[in-house]
């Protein structure tokens, strides 16, 4: 997401700086620099943050690629919180002309689908499995900005659709040999966004002075496992692919506990962002599956 991001605000005239544990291996480019932080050292380049007016904050260790031990579950809410709290030490010691913290949630706030107060909306309180305990977490720990007089934005990221990285690149892996793997029964509902619509959604959060809060990143039309992965499939291999259900206790086998995730089905609501005017390019799977089919033909 941050190299599509980062496009899209250098099109726009924006200059970008991005924070990396290393700098040697990057190469300045117009209106792209690169500073140093180091999150476990608590470190930053002060002089990187003295000369923002904005702050986009992505950080955290991936969720579902690799095995969920205590030690890699405390990675992840670690790198989330602590983050955080670097980002809001150094604005609080140091004279800043920030005014905007955009900082990234995830739908995993709101557990599965319990059928009785349907679609998710941000007033649902925290879920209490892993993933919206983290949230949680997560949420509470970028907070404290706003005690600074600085507007926070939290967008609560749903299953981002892109060619680079994420969940759609799994996907795409069994039509490699011509299959749609649908997970389990294919029931599951998933509430996606395409990653044009995300970036654009980041910056409207930074250009709308009159946004604030949690708002949920999730195209309007959530759709079925099952329909998603035929979608992607007739969008890339047209009819030569055979559907192929990939049974719950096999996921289970494969991925422990975090196969929660890709069993849970979670029906999200896109109301609070729709009605700040925000408009979605891509607002059904099949424009979206299209898209991404014709971009991967363009660079194969």
């Amino acid at each position: 997401m941050g190299k599509t991001l980062t496009k899209k605000l250098v099109k726009k005239g924006y200059n970008v700086v991005i924070l990396t544990r290393n700098t040697n291996d990057k190469k300045q480019r117009e209106n792209i620099s690169y500073a140093s932080w180091d999150v476990e050292k608590q470190e930053i380049d002060i002089a990187a943050i003295k000369q923002a007016d904005q702050i986009i904050h992505l950080a955290g260790a991936a969720v579902v690629e690799k095995k969920w031990t205590a030690a890699y579950k405390k990675e992840i809410q670690d790198s989330r919180t602590e983050s955080s709290r670097l980002i809001i030490e150094t604005l609080k010691n140091n004279d800043n002309k920030v005014k905007t913290i955009i900082s990234a949630s995830a739908i995993g706030w709101y557990g599965g689908d319990d059928h009785k107060a349907l679609p998710f909306t941000e007033e649902a309180p925290a879920d209490e499995s892993f993933l919206g305990h983290t949230c949680k977490l997560w949420e509470a720990g970028i907070e404290p900005v706003t005690y600074l007089g600085k507007r926070l934005v939290k967008l609560r990221i749903g299953i981002v659709l892109s060619n680079d990285g994420g969940a759609l690149v799994e996907f795409k892996k069994p039509l490699r040999l011509g299959v749609a793997a649908i997970l389990s029964n294919g029931k599951q509902m998933v509430s996606w966004i395409h990653i044009d619509d995300l970036c654009n959604m980041f910056i409207d959060a930074m250009e709308k002075e009159d946004l604030s809060g949690s708002y949920n990143a999730v195209a309007p039309n959530p759709v079925s496992n099952k329909l998603l992965t035929l979608t992607l499939a007739k969008a890339m291999k047209g009819k030569f692919f055979i559907p192929m259900h990939v049974p719950a206790f096999v996921l289970k086998l494969m991925m422990g506990q975090r196969s929660v995730e890709v069993l849970k089905s979670a029906t999200v609501s896109c109301k609070k962002i729709l009605d700040t005017g925000f408009e979605f390019k891509f607002k059904t799977i099949d424009a979206a599956m299209e898209d991404l089919a014709e971009t991967t033909d363009q660079h194969s």
